[in-house]
């Protein structure tokens, strides 16, 4: 799976067409290679300085080819921080509960797995000092591309600008340019398997703003 191959035409097929796209390339990878993405990816996160010192951390927990979190989920929480888990609501906003072991989950809707403690409001993330999201790809203004149901583009927006928010990537998903739309929500950084940590700039290289 190259960078090429998954973000060439992305301009003007759009956000469904690069959908495809990553999520057949992700088809391909085989469980071996998720699982040592998601080791990777563990690594880096945790050996950030935001958070080791972070208190509280929104996490998500992966399904399916997404890059795998739940050791990352149990080693944030082993060491001490609390760590919240995003519960969807039929709105398709998301609550958040807390993570308390692989014990507290339940299953959850649209193949979800969610904390089955009680829901601590959808301005939760606010409070977290880290914030690590899912994506399908970033570009390198952090343009996020989710699955298209805006869920965390409205829990990022209520998180503040010096929190970090991470988008965990396969290696070839950092495109130079992702279709953007007006509500669409940056992250700052990105985490890969092989590169590690990517911070992204304050300012947009491109020279036309987003929407």
């Amino acid at each position: 799976m190259t960078s090429a191959a998954v973000g060439s035409g992305t301009g003007g097929n759009g956000k469904a067409a690069l959908r495809r796209r990553v999520l057949s390339a992700r088809a391909g990878l085989s469980a071996q290679q998720r699982a040592a993405a998601g080791q990777a990816l563990r690594d880096a996160v945790l050996g950030l300085p935001q958070a080791q010192m972070a208190g509280t951390a929104a996490v998500y927990y992966s399904i399916g080819s997404e890059p795998g979190t739940h050791g990352l989920v149990y080693a944030l929480w082993k060491r001490g921080t609390y760590v919240l888990l995003p519960v969807l609501r039929p709105d398709m906003d998301l609550d958040w509960a807390s993570y308390e072991g692989p014990e507290s989950l339940r299953a959850g809707p649209r193949g979800l797995t969610e904390p089955a403690e009680p829901p601590r409001g959808v301005s939760a993330v606010s409070r977290a000092d880290l914030v690590i999201v899912p994506a399908l790809a970033v570009d390198r203004r952090g343009v996020r591309l989710g699955r298209g149901g805006g869920s965390y583009d409205r829990a990022l927006a209520r998180v503040g600008p010096q929190v970090p928010a991470i988008a965990l990537l396969y290696n070839s998903e950092l495109l130079d340019e992702v279709p953007a739309a007006p509500h669409d929500q940056r992250v700052r950084l990105v985490a890969r398997p092989e590169e590690g940590i990517t911070r992204l700039p304050d300012e947009l290289p491109f020279s036309s703003p987003l929407p």
